[in-house]
């Protein structure tokens, strides 16, 4: 039995050579593209997605699942102007989203909200109507505050305004980015909190394939952490404490669920399935060079190399399908 990384550029390959569309399929399968967030590390997952669009491949995708920053690529993807995805690496935007001094004013330090209601709308337009419109499905996953677990907003897409929620949603990190957002009257939070690499949800959702983009290098001979930091635990004692505690146990399990992720993707990158109808699901991540990128970083040059590594480890992997 060939491996999933073959079995998933075969069935890539087949599409793309037959034309085939979204919502159109004959073949059977379900194939989904999955977006790593992680702030501005968000980057390098970007410049893989825009690889998959300028190499022709994105037509041959049902679906596009995206957590926080990923699931704003993952809207930029799929609307009418997917070199959007370079403004990742543009520092103008990066300095309207992270605003450091902001904490003197009492204002979020990630400024979500007027990046997604004003600088998407009027400076750097999204062409918000075009992704709602696209035939491939959107899937923004965020993390629902009453329950503490992931879900995934697609059904709440009814119009624009619901769309820019919903990204919003998506990325609304506790404490950094301000409170959580009103969606279809319940509150979320950023999906990293349960959900910070959403290929879980493709699979539950039937997905037959998944290819999955990934902010994070490999480690770096370091351990891998499974407990929460000193201040992930005072944030959840002091920033979080009239929060439910089913919200505060998620947040503070993140590392566990993280390693658990880490430890699943290697298996699935390692062996074959043992049988036809057994999920296929392949990583893409940047090799141990890729610059580190730090959730709020705003360098233009270290922004730029990282959209870079991410692409170019995109068209490692695929750019034999052109």
């Amino acid at each position: 039995m060939r491996a999933p990384g073959q079995r998933l550029t075969g069935l890539l390959a087949a599409r793309t050579a037959a034309g085939s569309r979204p919502g159109a399929r004959t073949d059977g399968y379900q194939v989904a593209l999955a977006i790593e967030g992680g702030g501005m590390r968000g980057t390098v997952s970007a410049g893989m997605a825009l690889a998959v669009q300028e190499l022709g491949l994105l037509a041959a995708f049902d679906a596009v699942y995206g957590a926080s920053a990923g699931a704003i690529s993952a809207a930029w993807l799929l609307s009418s102007r997917p070199q959007g995805l370079r403004g990742w690496a543009d520092p103008r935007f990066a300095k309207a989203l992270i605003r450091r001094r902001n904490v003197l004013r009492g204002r979020p330090t990630v400024d979500v909200e007027t990046l997604i209601e004003e600088i998407y709308t009027n400076q750097f337009p999204l062409d918000y109507p075009s992704v709602l419109a696209a035939p491939i499905e959107m899937h923004p996953l965020a993390t629902a505050l009453d329950s503490g677990r992931s879900v995934d907003l697609h059904g709440e897409l009814t119009d624009e305004r619901a769309l820019r929620l919903a990204l919003r949603a998506s990325a609304a990190l506790p404490v950094l980015a301000g409170g959580p957002v009103l969606l279809g009257g319940r509150l979320y939070y950023d999906a990293g909190l349960a959900e910070s690499i959403p290929f879980r949800q493709a699979l539950r959702d039937g997905a037959t394939h998944v290819l999955v983009l990934r902010s994070r290098p490999p480690a770096r001979d370091r351990p891998v952490r499974v407990t929460p930091s000193p201040g992930s635990r005072l944030v959840a004692a002091v920033a979080l404490r009239r929060h439910p505690a089913e919200l505060r146990t998620t947040f503070l399990n993140r590392p566990a669920q993280l390693a658990d992720d880490e430890r699943l993707l290697a298996a699935y990158d390692a062996a074959a399935p043992e049988s036809p109808s057994d999920p296929v699901v392949v990583s893409i991540r940047p090799d141990a060079s890729a610059p580190q990128v730090g959730r709020l970083e705003t360098d233009g040059p270290i922004l730029q190399e990282a959209l870079q590594a991410g692409y170019r480890a995109a068209e490692e992997h695929l750019g034999g399908l052109r």
